[in-house]
């Protein structure tokens, strides 16, 4: 198989004869448009008797050299031939024995060989030869037409600048021909299609078409056309589809070389710089790449150094900014003579923009002034889309090792603190370069805002507590009345002792339920009376009755009878969903109107703590106009969720009813991000009151009375000062004139709590009737304790 592709197994031989036959037939026609210094094309042809038959000896070139020039140029243009890259070679090969000055210049050595390498392989080249001839064969020998698109691209190291170029050899066969050593074979219709079967298998053609039978003649004619723009911004693209290229240092090394060829400057260096944060990354070749990641192998470079810089107005304008000389644009400090000092004169910055947003550049600097113009602007243009794309994918994966970090020092983080956290790993990876043994730093937010409120599903224990006592009861009863009538049927003095301990543990669950009452009453019926079921089958039609019943009641996945739990935890998922949701959506949009920390947690209901201030938002803008708006927000939100819960109670199985509670604080107090707990908790002493208050609140009762605070249909709102309660009473007023809440107001003292003293509330009914009654004058408060 490989003879027949290294070695071109066709006899091919150099011949003037279908040229001549050519001039001859369009004599006229070439006689009116060509000058052959006074001489007609008939003249040529006679004079051609000599070239006429395969020309065997090379000499017979030389000793007819003029006419072998006036016979090609009936070919090649003689007006261009100093500028085409146009050649002949002997039919299907590679020994050129005609060549333009250009053609000779790029690809012909000192023996007059050609020269460079082909982009497919030497192997894949001499079997598309094989392949060709034998296409050719068929076609003008048998009329098998088929169309081979493979193109020959030839790469020759240009004699100026010592790069690639490559060029697409064109073929034209119009002057060769096929010589039959013996007539051709006659191919039935089975043969032609099992030639059209394999036609890329030379080695298994030449069974049917032996090439000795075959031989050549003629000559090719060759036109190289440059492709190396094309090609290298293909190249360029293979590359970058590599998520490591521009991150590794032979990958890096190989896009540069790339760009040199497009832009055929072997001395042009490249530079790619990704905006990060307040930092620049800067890749190019000097940079020690060994991990893969464009934070760990870049140069960190602060923004700021690129203030007032071309670099900049590339980045503001969004378009191509081209420095014709560095040395004479030093107007933003060190970064220019930084540059001028590394070699670099002349330079083109390219923004690179992916969905609209410039994320990076692309820097090409060569050190002679003035060398990089509007032209290569434009090429540039062609090359910064692929360069947006490696970029974000970088960006990508470096977001992805952040996100790493985060997650394994924080686990999830609210968006509106995602930046700090964001920040904080950037660092610890910048720090990990320098020590191995870096930790991430503190993250503490100081100067902010705490608000906290709470939904409570009212009673909810005492109804859980119910609904499990009555079940287990309900369990009990039935198990009591299968052994009352089967020892009415039988009488044993066993069914009569364990009728006893049944009525026991009957009367023990109705006077109130205990630690381990669920867990003892449910084993004590599947061992003690369960497991004699099968033995009271048949002890009467009642006690079959009762087993029926209790079969069929008790659930079989609990073991025990659940029906009223059900019914509770139903309801009371159904409500606790509800409130969830209603809250999400509603913090949400409070949430666009200015960003600030949430956390919300469901318990016996819901309740939430928000976090606003300066120190939390990126820019670092804040007003306290937005902290009131978030605490007319809290009572606005409790109108709704109070408002929900009534509109619930008519498709809940157990009534359920909730009270609702606002804690305000104007102090502002500073909270730190705990690592080893992933959540956020007060810092300092002071502060920690707060935490205090909140976590002990929900128990709060009226001083004097021993009454709960929270009461279905209305809202307490805990405050400790003055100034909190006018603030609080002109929110008040304003939702009791939109119909938001009722004029029921009240304004009370709270019992001291374990470590808290002092506090005082308001409490104010909620009009659960309509979002917007008509508006009301602000009543006059009855204060209590």
């Amino acid at each position: 198989m490989n003879n027949i592709i290294n070695d071109f197994p066709f006899q091919s031989v150099l011949s003037f004869d279908p040229l001549l036959a050519y001039i001859n037939k369009q004599a006229k026609n070439l006689d009116k448009t060509m000058n052959y210094q006074g001489k007609g094309l008939k003249s040529l042809l006679r004079e051609a008797g000599d070239l006429r038959g395969p020309i065997k000896d090379a000499h017979l070139l030389k000793d007819h050299a003029d006419l072998v020039n006036r016979l090609m140029s009936t070919v090649f243009s003689p007006l261009s031939w100093d500028t085409d890259t146009v050649g002949a070679v002997t039919p299907f090969s590679t020994e050129p024995f005609f060549a333009s000055p250009r053609f000779r210049r790029l690809f012909l050595d000192e023996r007059g060989f050609l020269k460079g390498r082909i982009s497919v392989g030497e192997e894949q080249f001499y079997r598309g030869r094989v392949i060709r001839a034998y296409l050719f064969i068929l076609e003008q020998l048998y009329g098998v037409r088929q169309r081979f698109d493979y193109p020959v691209i030839r790469i020759i190291k240009d004699p100026k600048t010592g790069l690639d170029r490559h060029f697409k050899i064109e073929l034209d066969y119009r002057f060769a021909e096929i010589h039959a050593r013996k007539a051709p074979k006659a191919l039935s219709d089975e043969e032609r299609d099992w030639i059209q079967e394999h036609l890329t298998e030379p080695e298994v053609l030449r069974e049917l078409l032996p090439p000795e039978d075959f031989e050549l003649r003629g000559f090719t004619v060759l036109r190289a056309v440059d492709l190396t723009e094309s090609e290298m911004i293909s190249a360029l693209q293979r590359d970058l589809i590599d998520q490591d290229s521009i991150v590794s240092q032979s990958g890096f090394l190989t896009i540069q070389q790339n760009i040199r060829t497009l832009f055929r400057r072997p001395d042009l260096v490249a530079t790619l710089a990704a905006l990060q944060d307040d930092q620049v990354l800067l890749l190019n070749s000097g940079c020690d790449m060994v991990h893969s990641c464009i934070f760990a192998d870049s140069h960190h470079i602060p923004a700021s150094k690129f203030k007032g810089s071309a670099f900049e107005k590339a980045v503001q304008n969004r378009e191509i900014v081209r420095v014709a000389d560095m040395s004479k644009d030093i107007s933003a400090g060190n970064l220019e003579k930084d540059i001028v000092n590394h070699g670099i004169r002349s330079c083109l910055i390219g923004p690179l923009i992916y969905k609209d947003e410039c994320i990076g550049t692309l820097d090409l600097g060569t050190p002679i002034p003035g060398e990089l113009g509007p032209m290569d602007a434009l090429l540039m243009e062609q090359i910064i889309p692929i360069f947006s794309i490696a970029i974000k994918k970088a960006l990508d994966d470096l977001h992805s090792q952040v996100q790493k970090v985060i997650k394994e020092n924080c686990t999830a983080i609210h968006p509106s603190v995602e930046w700090r956290f964001r920040k904080a790993a950037i660092r610890y990876l910048e720090n990990l370069r320098k020590d191995p043994a870096s930790e991430i730093e503190p993250i503490a937010f100081k100067n902010v805002y705490p608000l906290y409120g709470s939904s409570d599903i009212r009673g909810s224990s005492d109804e859980r507590n119910r609904a499990i006592q009555k079940d287990l009861a309900k369990h009990l009863q039935m198990g009591f009345d299968v052994i009352r009538f089967a020892s009415e049927a039988h009488s044993l003095p066993i069914l009569e002792e364990l009728k006893g301990r049944i009525g026991t543990y009957i009367d023990k669950i109705q006077k109130g339920l205990q630690a381990g009452d669920e867990l003892s009453v449910v084993k004590f019926l599947r061992d003690e009376v369960e497991s004699l079921f099968p033995q009271l089958k048949g002890f009467g039609l009642k006690t079959d009755r009762a087993l029926e019943l209790y079969q069929a009641t008790v659930d079989r996945e609990m073991g025990t009878v659940y029906r009223l739990r059900r019914d509770f935890e139903e309801s009371f998922s159904l409500l606790g969903q509800n409130l969830a949701a209603y809250l999400d959506r509603k913090e949400a949009e409070a949430q666009a109107i200015f960003p600030h920390y949430f956390e919300r947690h469901e318990t016996d209901g819901v309740d939430y703590l928000m976090y606003l201030g300066a120190s939390l938002a990126e820019n670092g803008e804040f007003h306290e106009l937005y902290l009131r708006n978030l605490r007319l927000w809290q009572l606005k939100v409790a109108c709704g969720m109070a408002r929900r819960t009534e509109e619930l109670k008519s498709s809940l199985k157990v009534p359920l009813d909730i009270g609702q509670l606002i804690l305000v604080q104007n102090a502002p107090l500073s909270i730190r991000f705990r690592f080893d707990e992933k959540r956020f908790s007060v810092d300092g002493a002071y502060d920690i009151r707060h935490a205090i208050i909140k976590s002990r609140v929900d128990k709060a009762v009226v001083r004097g009375t021993g009454e709960r605070l929270t009461q279905p249909g209305k809202i307490a709102v805990i405050y400790s000062n003055s100034d909190e309660a006018e603030e609080i009473g002109h929110h008040i007023h304003f939702l009791q004139l939109e119909g938001y809440l009722t004029e029921e107001l009240e304004k009370l003292e709270v019992e001291d709590l374990p470590g808290v003293q002092g506090l005082r509330s308001f409490r104010v009914g909620v009009n659960l009737e309509s979002k917007a009654a008509k508006k009301v004058p602000l009543p006059h408060y009855a204060a209590r304790g």
